[in-house]
């Protein structure tokens, strides 16, 4: 996306006359107020997600003792966990692509080991801590603003970013649900003819917005910024992006599930994203609870508590170590930079 300075600021910029900013700004507050009134809905949904969610999670759990959890978590070996964390690796390496590529179409030039920086660490920390829009949005203007990056851009960078997270979800959900449409079934207790149809929504959905973004310009407007979406070529790279991270963080579970899991890989990337979306949906930190009832739901035949120690293995390997790295990284890059500026402030 190309960032296009506040409308009033955009050189060449059609005059308004008088009425039809008035009936603009009626317009704009009509639609605050609307928000306004209905906005209880989106929370009373995610409480009610989260509530569910736990009780479900809390009947799964009640068999688990905790020897059992115990056995689960130490009967990982070295090899699962190596093949884990290089799944993690490379999961993490794909989503600093999800910033190069918003530079690239804001065509801005950061080194790429400025990116990486800023795209692991605000990835690590929004992960870990949720409210990605100001915990991410804060490491990133942190890191970019020493780069002469405004905060408008900083911000456009974040919603393309977005748009490369949901592009591989859509894409690796619908071919999942095609795919594994009869398996999943019987897992998601749906019928397939259900997975299918919305296997295939979401795989048109895409397709959709590449054709949408290929036939002209097209802009999306957040406040009183305007934000040029990706055409079609940025946007197929980001989907192929997407993917990729996608399929490397389901794989880090994958690998640390009991041996008793005879799934494909294809089906459990399908479960492993809808379990994503809820966790999303919910709007708590790394979607903590509604994941992994989800994934137990689905896992509902194998030994509850060797699935239970592969989650929490999951959140250490995906969520805790890499979170404790971007802090440690972000405290060397900030005593980095003060060393470069004590070191400037003294040369003559």
């Amino acid at each position: 996306m190309n960032f296009v300075e506040k409308r009033k600021d955009l050189a060449g910029a059609e005059a308004v006359d008088a009425s039809h900013a008035d009936a603009a700004g009626s317009g704009e507050a009509k639609k605050s107020a609307f928000k306004r009134h209905y906005a209880w809905i989106g929370t009373c949904a995610s409480l009610l997600l989260l509530a569910v969610s736990a009780v479900v999670l809390w009947k799964l759990s009640e068999e688990i003792t905790w020897a059992k959890l115990s056995a689960a978590l130490t009967g990982v070996g070295g090899a699962q966990l190596g093949v884990a964390f290089g799944f993690v690796a490379i999961s993490y390496f794909f989503l600093t692509f999800y910033d190069a590529l918003a530079l690239k179409q804001l065509r801005l030039k950061v080194p790429y080991r400025i990116t990486a920086l800023a795209s692991f660490t605000s990835y690590a920390v929004s992960f870990t801590l949720g409210f990605p829009l100001f915990t991410a949005g804060t490491i990133r203007y942190w890191v970019y603003s020493s780069r002469g990056l405004s905060a408008a851009k900083i911000a456009a960078l974040t919603v393309i970013a977005g748009f490369t997270f949901w592009l591989g979800m859509g894409v690796v959900l619908g071919l999942s649900l095609v795919v594994e449409a009869g398996q999943l079934a019987g897992l998601a207790f749906t019928s397939i003819r259900v997975n299918q149809g919305v296997g295939v929504a979401a795989l048109f959905s895409v397709v959709g917005y590449l054709i949408w973004v290929s036939i002209k310009r097209r802009y999306i407007t957040v406040k009183h910024w305007r934000l040029e979406l990706p055409g079609a070529t940025v946007s197929f790279t980001q989907m192929l992006v997407g993917i990729g991270d996608v399929c490397a963080a389901a794989a880090v579970l994958y690998v640390l599930m009991p041996p008793e899991l005879t799934l494909g890989f294809s089906t459990f990337v399908a479960i492993y994203v809808l379990a994503a979306m809820l966790g999303i949906a919910s709007n708590v930190p790394g979607g903590a609870g509604v994941f992994e009832a989800t994934i137990m739901l689905a896992m509902s035949s194998l030994p509850r508590g060797e699935v239970l120690g592969s989650l929490l293995l999951f959140r250490v390997c995906y969520y805790l170590v890499p979170f404790l790295v971007a802090l440690a990284m972000l405290g060397i890059y900030e005593a980095g930079k003060r060393l470069r500026r004590r070191r400037a402030a003294n040369d003559p």
